[in-house]
């Protein structure tokens, strides 16, 4: 199929799995993993944008992944560290607005600094919008959108009655982006691991054996091609 003849998805959510193992297949540290999923990303972003796809989040760093060894999490914060830096330039190239998702009190006071000047200086961009999800988790989302609200109705800022879909979704930290139309998660796991729980309720999900650091734009290109052969119909019979 020709690529521009695909129904392109609005949103596209992807789950970087499989860095670790790839490296290990290779008899390599999965450090070594890391570092090439990182560089995978910043080329993958690039034609995500060239294809025309508006929304981006990608899942990089779980609540969850503190639990790994000290040595990999340390990797890893350095390595966000150097890619928030490339993504300004990234973000001046692609016009592209950027937005950390999760709850970033955990993270060095350097890293959320780094992360506020991102987000200040990529906020009038508007070709593309590209969604970061560091110390991230759904259930640890929606407890933080319900503290929220909860402060809110106290203080009389929400009216009375019911809370709706439409008001709960102002406190989460996707506020103001679209659902997901197509989630894909590489490296052959068939689960969504605590990733944009209230979000996906009618996406589209695909799943590929294919390691993050081997996934580019053919693979791409097969998991859109699955996405426009489906029948989205929202829950209608």
């Amino acid at each position: 199929m020709d690529e521009n003849n695909l129904i392109l998805p609005n949103h596209l959510a992807i789950i970087l799995d499989g860095n670790g193992r790839w490296a290990k297949k290779r008899n390599m540290p999965r450090s070594y993993g890391h570092i090439v999923g990182t560089d995978n990303l910043e080329k993958m972003c690039d034609v995500i944008a060239d294809m025309g796809i508006k929304y981006l989040t990608v899942y990089a760093f779980s609540t969850e992944n503190w639990k790994r060894a000290q040595d990999e999490v340390a990797l890893l914060m350095n390595l966000f560290r150097k890619y928030l830096k490339r993504c300004e330039k990234k973000a001046v190239r692609n016009h592209m607005r950027v937005r950390i998702i999760g709850d970033p009190t955990a993270l060095a006071p350097d890293l959320q600094e780094e992360i506020h000047y991102l987000e200040e200086m990529s906020s009038g961009y508007d070709q593309m919008y590209f969604q970061i999800a560091i110390n991230y988790g759904g259930r640890d989302e929606i407890e933080r959108a319900v503290t929220k609200l909860a402060d809110d109705a106290r203080k009389g800022v929400l009216p009375e009655g019911r809370v709706t879909g439409e008001t709960f979704e102002k406190y989460l930290d996707t506020a103001g982006i679209p659902d997901p139309d197509l989630l894909i998660r590489t490296s052959g796991e068939q689960r969504i691991s605590n990733f944009l729980l209230w979000q996906l309720a009618y996406t589209e999900f695909y799943f590929t054996d294919t390691a993050w650091p081997d996934f580019h734009k053919e693979d791409l290109i097969k998991a859109i091609e699955a996405y426009d052969h489906r029948n989205r119909r929202f829950g209608n019979a």
